[in-house]
């Protein structure tokens, strides 16, 4: 998971607490889009508030990732990529593409329909990564605490 160097880079790094921020901000945003574009889709009303609530979503989408760039390099050494961090990363550029999938299909003139049935990919593909951010993050806990606990120990 994380050597005992990164797990005190993590912990004093200023960018773990901007994640830390972020991250429920961008899920908060993320249930408000998904419920507005699920309501257009359903009942055909409310495509601009469904647009603008996209467009938040893929901001925050960016937001965070920019500044997970700049924690995973203060903590391995590499600002996208690194092997401790791949999958998530991966997750992430998967998430990152089919966001901005929305752009290319607008450009493409996709309807309005069709465009937010791709962004209900796109937050499928967000919840995945999330999932793995989450799972991460509880991995991070247990490997804390087990060192909390075996330095009490000696």
């Amino acid at each position: 998971m994380y050597t005992a160097e990164q797990l005190q880079r993590r912990d004093a790094s200023p960018w773990t607490k901007v994640q830390a921020i972020l991250a429920p901000i961008q899920f908060l945003v993320f249930l408000i889009s998904f419920a507005l574009v699920v309501r257009y889709l359903v009942y055909g009303d409310g495509f601009l508030i469904a647009t603008i609530s996209v467009w938040i979503k893929i901001a925050l989408l960016w937001a965070i990732t920019i500044t997970g760039m700049i924690w995973e390099k203060e903590i391995f050494g590499h600002y996208f990529m690194a092997r401790e961090f791949f999958w998530e990363d991966l997750g992430n550029l998967v998430a990152i593409i089919s966001h901005n999938l929305y752009f290319v299909a607008q450009a493409l003139h996709w309807s309005d329909r069709s465009l937010m049935l791709l962004m209900l990919v796109a937050y499928c593909t967000y919840l995945i990564n999330c999932g793995q951010f989450i799972w991460r993050g509880i991995q991070a806990g247990k490997q804390r605490r087990a060192q909390r606990q075996q330095a009490v120990l000696s």
